[in-house]
């Protein structure tokens, strides 16, 4: 069993800002055990400067501004380009718009993370809900880089090979599959996984029960998650899913809170580069969890995570 931490979660988010990723943030923001220490953006699922509008109108939203650093990182794939999910999350934000203007650091995402885990070495968790080319660059430029990070959680991939943007690959995944796979060698001390499949197709649905209860919060924030969340809902319940999905909002209160995993279980994983199964992630179960490459979330509880996002919707 995992103990629950000391104190709150020195974190970083890793977030490609669009519709879910901007729930994480509020949970990060908002729940008092987690201590958000910058937030890094990098290519994904809007376009980059419609991200770097949507965390801005997030940090407004949880009344933050001014208090998280914002970097802006890669804004193309490692190997070059940019695969968008627009059709999913619209902007990402169902519209809305920010009132303030604040402006991003000048320092880079990459070396943002350099310098933070250098400054508190084995400490900080990095949850990254969004392609990974940020971190691979920063692997890249520091192989020492993955050995200071305290924990790092992605979110991607499939336990069961089922995909969301090809039949095989997840997004997050398929978005830089080079990035993943260099993220995969760099040998993190502590890599889990938040997957798509099973976990997040069961465990991290919010139906429309949920989501009226979230409605009938009548809150600015609940307001926020109701605009925001249509888009991806009305995709996901079009294309047989039950609901709008959470699994970037799931991956950060598994960085807060260990109870909300169930059942973790240890496995080697690798990322497929070529063929038809490209953004694939082959995930093979490990009994010695010492000398497996990462673990996996398996079984999630639901519930605590709906209870978890209300709370701070709430407010």
């Amino acid at each position: 069993m995992t103990l629950p931490p000391a104190g709150p979660v020195p974190l970083v988010i890793d977030t490609d800002t669009a519709s879910d990723d901007c729930f994480a943030l509020l949970l990060a923001l908002l729940d008092p055990r987690a201590d958000l220490r910058a937030l890094t953006i990098a290519q994904g699922n809007v376009s980059f400067e419609q991200q770097v509008h949507n965390a801005f109108l997030v940090l407004e939203v949880a009344g933050r501004l001014g208090d998280v650093p914002v970097h802006l990182g890669e804004r193309e794939a490692l190997a070059g380009g940019w695969i968008g999910a627009e059709d999913v999350h619209g902007d990402g934000v169902g519209g809305q718009r920010r009132s303030n203007d604040a402006q991003a650091e000048p320092e880079h995402a990459v070396d943002a993370l350099l310098r933070l885990t250098s400054e508190a070495p084995g400490e900080i968790t990095v949850v990254a809900i969004g392609p990974l080319t940020n971190l691979a660059r920063a692997v890249q430029r520091d192989p020492g880089f993955a050995g200071r990070v305290g924990s790092l959680i992605v979110m991607g991939g499939s336990l069961d090979g089922v995909g969301n943007i090809t039949p095989h690959a997840e997004y997050n995944i398929y978005a830089d599959v080079e990035a993943a796979a260099a993220v995969v060698a760099a040998g993190f001390p502590r890599l889990r996984f938040i997957t798509w499949s099973p976990v997040t197709l069961r465990d991290g649905i919010f139906d429309a029960a949920r989501v009226e209860a979230i409605r009938e919060l009548g809150t600015r924030r609940s307001d926020f998650f109701v605009r925001a969340n249509q888009a991806p809902f009305d995709f996901d319940t079009a294309h047989g899913v039950g609901g709008s999905t959470h699994p970037d909002t799931l991956s950060v209160l598994a960085a807060i809170d260990p109870s909300v995993a169930l059942e973790e279980r240890a496995f080697d994983v690798s990322v497929v580069l070529e063929g038809e199964r490209r953004g694939a992630t082959d995930f093979a179960p490990v009994d010695d969890a010492a000398a497996a490459a990462c673990t996996a979330v398996t079984l999630a509880d639901g519930e605590r995570l709906f209870g978890a996002l209300c709370d701070v919707l709430a407010g």
